[in-house]
C-alpha cells in the first residue's frame, strides 16, 4: 500500500489512513472485531497499536470496545445504534461480521472486507482520502452472495468514533420554512441524540451535518470533528455517548419505514458519509468543507450569473408583454439570467390547478416561449424557468389520466399540501414522464437554468394497488430515481445549470450537490433574516452554491423596511439575485442598483471562490462582519452589518482574519476614503467601520500592494 494516505501494519493488524494534518487508526483487536482507535492530530502509528485490545468492564458490558466497532452489526455483545441489522431466510437476526482483507484500489482509496461468520452476506467498507482537506469519506456495499433473499432492516454509510474528551458540545442546525439553517448547541450526556428527516426529502428542520468539540473551540481555535451525509431523502444521524465517556457518530439512510429485501447475488450501495478533524476551529472546519465541495462535489466551477426571478413582480399572472417588460429593466439593471418562475405552464393561474401540465400556456405566451426567449438573448442574458416535476395537482389534466402515478394508500384519502399530490417516481412510467418532458421542454427551448422546486412533503407513501410490497421502500427508491433523472439530465444537457429548490432549503446536501450548480437556502428572503440563515448555512456548504436575493422593501414576510444598500450587501454574499418588481423602482433605485450589481461582478470571484471567514455573528453581538480572502491572496472583501445602535454606542474595530502579516493592503470602503495597512495590523488592531442607526452596513475591499 501506498505511505501516501494508507499505511496497513501487518504484524500489528492496524490501519493508518494519513491526511495533511490527520490520523485516523482502527485495526483487528485479539478477538477478530474491528475497532477504531485514534482520529485527530498526526501521532505515531505503531506506538499507539497498544490501543487496540478488548476491554471487559462486567457481565453485563462483557466486550466494551464494541462502542468504537468501526463497522458493526447488530448482535452478539453489542448494544450500541448498529451500523448494519439484517434478517436472515431462517429468521436469524444476529450479525457476526469478520474480517476477511483489504485492497487499496488507488493510492487514496482504502476497502475494507467483512463477511458474516456463518450466511454468505458481505460488507465492502469503503475509505476516500482528500489529503489537503482533512477529509475521510465513506460508504459500504452491502453484497448477498446467498441464494436466499435477506432482509436489510437499517444500513448506516459510516460510524464516526472520537477520541475521549472531558466533555463534548454537539454543534447542528434545525430550523423551519422561513427559518431554516438556524445553529443550536447541545451538551452531551448520556443516550442518544438523533438528528433526522422522515418527510421525504432533507428537510428545513434539520440538515445531515454534525460538529462535535469540547465545548471550547471557537471561530479561530480548538479541535473540531464534523461530518457532512450525502443523501436528499429520509436520513438519520445518531450521536451516542456511552457510560464509559465514548461518543460515537452513525448515520446513513433512516430506517424508518424502510425495511428493504437483498435479493439472491444483488448488492445495495449506502450514500457517502464525509468526516473531518481540525484544530483550527470552527471557521477552518467550514473552509475545508467548502474547499472540498468546490474542488470533488460540485458538477461545475461556473461562476453564478447575477439573475432576476420575476416571481415577486407577477406571482401566477405570467404573460409574455409584463415578462418583456421586467426583462428589459432586468437588463438595464446588469443582470446576466432572466427567469421565469411558476405561472407559464397549462391553466396555471394559482397553485391550485395546472401542476402537471408542462406545456406553454397559449393565452399567456400566444407565440410560444420563443417570443419571449429572443427578447432576453438579444438583451444581451440568459433565459430560465422554474419547475416541479414531482408533483402534481388534482386540477390537472395529468391528474385525470394518471391517478394512480401518485403516492397513495388504498383505503386511505390522500392529503393535499399546497393543493397538490407527490408523484411516484418509484414507477418506471413516472420517471418516464420526467425525463421525457424535462427533455423536450430543453431541446425545444434555448433555456439555460433550471430552478427545479419541490413544495411538499411525502404522504402516503404507498401505491394505488390493492396489495402494498412489503419490503420495497418508497422512501428510497424516490430520491434513488430523483439523482437518475437529474444525472440523464446533466448528462444530456451539459450547458444548463441546475437549482435545488424545496419550499426553500428543504433539499440541501452534498447528494443533491452532485448534480446541482446552485441552492436555494430559503423562502425568507429578507435581508436581516437572511443574515442568520446565510451563516448557518455557511458552517457546513460553500458560497459558491448559496443563491441570495434582493427584494421588496417592505418586506412581504414580515414587514421590515431595510435600505437597498443592506438588501444588496446581504445578498452579495453568495449567488446575487434580484427577486423586486422592477415595475416599481425609481429612477433612482435603479442607479443604486446597477453600481451594486456593478460592484458584485468585480468582486464574484473573491466571494465565490475565497475562503470565508466569519468575523462576528449576530448570535452574539448587534454586528455581523463576513470576510472572504482571494486563493491568492492578494484581494479580500469584508461585509459588515449593524442591527441597531445604542445608547450612541460606537462600533467595535473588527480584526480580519487570513492576510499575511508582512504585507500591505489598500481598503477601500471606509470612512475618509482609501487607507493602507499592514496584514499584521488589520488582524490585531483591527478596522474601524463607521456603522450608525438602524440596518447599516459596509462593504470594505482589500488589494495587496
Amino acid at each position: 500500500m501506498s505511505d501516501l494516505a494508507i499505511t496497513f501494519y501487518e504484524d500489528l493488524q492496524l490501519f493508518e489512513i494519513h491526511t495533511k494534518n490527520t490520523s485516523y487508526l482502527f485495526g483487528i483487536n485479539e478477538k477478530g472485531i474491528m475497532q477504531h482507535i485514534y482520529w485527530g492530530e498526526a501521532v505515531d502509528a505503531r506506538e499507539s497499536a497498544f490501543l487496540l485490545k478488548s476491554h471487559s468492564h462486567s457481565s453485563f458490558d462483557a466486550e466494551v470496545e464494541r462502542d468504537a466497532e468501526e463497522f458493526g452489526g447488530a448482535g452478539g455483545t453489542s448494544y450500541v445504534e448498529p451500523c448494519l441489522k439484517v434478517r436472515f431466510k431462517d429468521g436469524v437476526r444476529d450479525l457476526k461480521l469478520q474480517y476477511v482483507g483489504h485492497e487499496s484500489i488507488a493510492e487514496d482509496v482504502l476497502v475494507i472486507t467483512l463477511k458474516d461468520a456463518h450466511y454468505d452476506l458481505w460488507v465492502k467498507i469503503h475509505y476516500a482520502i482528500f489529503h489537503d482537506q482533512d477529509l475521510i469519506k465513506r460508504h459500504v456495499e452491502v453484497q448477498n452472495q446467498s441464494t436466499d433473499e435477506i432482509i436489510v432492516e437499517q444500513m448506516m454509510s459510516a460510524a464516526w468514533s472520537l477520541p475521549n474528551l472531558a466533555d463534548y458540545r454537539l454543534t447542528h442546525v434545525t430550523g423551519r420554512w422561513a427559518g431554516e439553517f438556524q445553529l443550536r448547541e447541545t451538551q452531551l450526556s448520556e443516550g442518544k441524540k438523533t438528528l433526522e428527516s422522515r418527510r421525504g426529502f432533507t428537510g428545513p428542520h434539520a440538515n445531515p451535518w454534525f460538529a462535535i468539540d469540547n465545548g471550547k473551540a471557537d471561530e479561530v481555535s480548538g479541535k473540531v470533528w464534523f461530518g457532512a451525509l450525502a443523501w436528499s431523502g429520509n436520513w438519520k444521524i445518531v450521536v451516542e455517548k456511552t457510560n464509559f465517556n465514548h461518543v460515537r457518530v452513525v448515520g446513513g439512510v433512516n430506517d424508518y419505514d424502510s425495511p428493504f429485501k437483498l435479493g439472491a447475488g444483488e448488492t445495495v450501495v449506502s450514500p457517502s458519509f464525509t468526516g473531518g478533524y481540525t484544530s483550527g476551529g470552527f471557521g477552518e472546519m467550514s473552509r475545508k468543507l467548502h474547499s472540498y465541495q468546490k474542488a470533488f462535489v460540485s458538477p461545475s466551477q461556473a461562476h453564478r450569473r447575477v439573475l432576476y426571478n420575476s416571481w415577486e413582480a407577477t406571482y401566477f399572472d405570467v404573460e409574455v408583454i409584463g415578462q418583456k417588460q421586467l426583462a428589459q429593466s432586468a437588463a438595464r439593471l446588469g443582470v446576466e439570467l432572466f427567469v421565469v418562475d411558476d405561472g407559464w405552464f397549462g391553466q396555471r393561474h394559482s397553485d391550485k390547478a395546472g401542476l402537471g401540465d408542462w406545456y406553454v400556456n397559449p393565452e399567456k405566451f400566444p407565440n410560444g416561449l420563443q417570443e419571449l426567449i429572443t427578447e432576453v438573448t438579444d438583451l444581451g442574458m440568459d433565459f430560465g424557468l422554474w419547475v416541479e416535476p414531482e408533483a402534481v395537482n388534482p386540477d390537472s389534466d395529468l391528474y385525470r389520466k394518471h391517478p394512480d402515478w401518485i403516492y397513495q394508500f388504498p383505503t386511505r384519502e390522500g392529503t393535499q399540501l399546497r393543493n397538490e399530490y407527490t408523484l411516484n417516481l418509484g414507477k418506471p412510467e413516472v420517471k418516464q414522464f420526467v425525463l421525457d418532458f424535462m427533455t423536450e421542454l430543453l431541446s425545444t427551448y434555448k433555456i439555460s437554468f433550471i430552478k427545479w422546486d419541490t413544495n411538499r412533503t411525502i404522504t402516503e407513501p404507498g401505491t394505488s394497488d390493492a396489495i402494498q410490497e412489503q419490503y420495497e421502500s418508497i422512501w428510497i427508491k424516490h430520491v434513488q430515481s430523483l439523482y437518475e433523472i437529474w444525472a440523464e439530465l446533466r448528462l444530456r444537457f451539459p450547458n444548463v445549470e441546475f437549482e435545488s429548490c424545496a419550499g426553500g432549503g428543504a433539499r440541501i446536501d452534498l447528494g443533491i450537490l452532485r448534480y446541482a450548480d446552485q441552492v436555494w437556502p430559503s423562502d425568507n428572503t429578507d435581508a436581516f433574516d437572511r443574515l442568520s440563515i446565510q451563516e448557518g448555512f455557511s458552517y457546513a456548504y460553500s458560497p459558491h452554491v448559496m443563491m441570495c436575493w434582493v427584494t421588496e422593501s417592505p418586506h412581504s414576510f414580515n414587514g421590515r423596511v431595510l435600505p437597498l444598500s443592506f438588501r444588496f450587501h446581504s445578498a452579495m454574499m453568495g449567488g446575487l439575485g434580484i427577486g423586486v418588481n422592477l415595475k416599481h423602482w425609481t429612477d433612482e433605485e435603479f442607479t443604486e442598483a446597477a453600481v451594486y450589481i456593478e460592484q458584485y461582478k468585480a468582486i464574484r470571484p473573491v466571494v465565490l471562490d475565497g475562503k470565508l471567514y466569519r468575523l462576528s455573528s449576530l448570535r452574539e453581538a448587534d454586528y455581523a462582519a463576513v470576510q472572504y480572502v482571494s486563493q491568492d491572496g492578494e484581494e479580500a472583501v469584508v461585509f459588515a452589518f449593524l442591527h441597531a445602535q445604542q445608547f450612541g454606542a460606537a462600533m467595535p474595530r473588527i480584526c480580519l482574519q487570513g492576510l499575511e502579516a508582512d504585507a500591505s493592503y489598500q481598503v477601500d470602503g471606509l470612512e475618509g476614503g482609501v487607507a493602507q495597512f499592514k496584514g499584521k495590523n488589520l488582524m490585531h488592531i483591527g478596522l474601524n467601520i463607521k456603522l450608525t442607526g438602524d440596518f447599516d452596513s459596509k462593504l470594505i475591499r482589500l488589494k495587496r500592494i
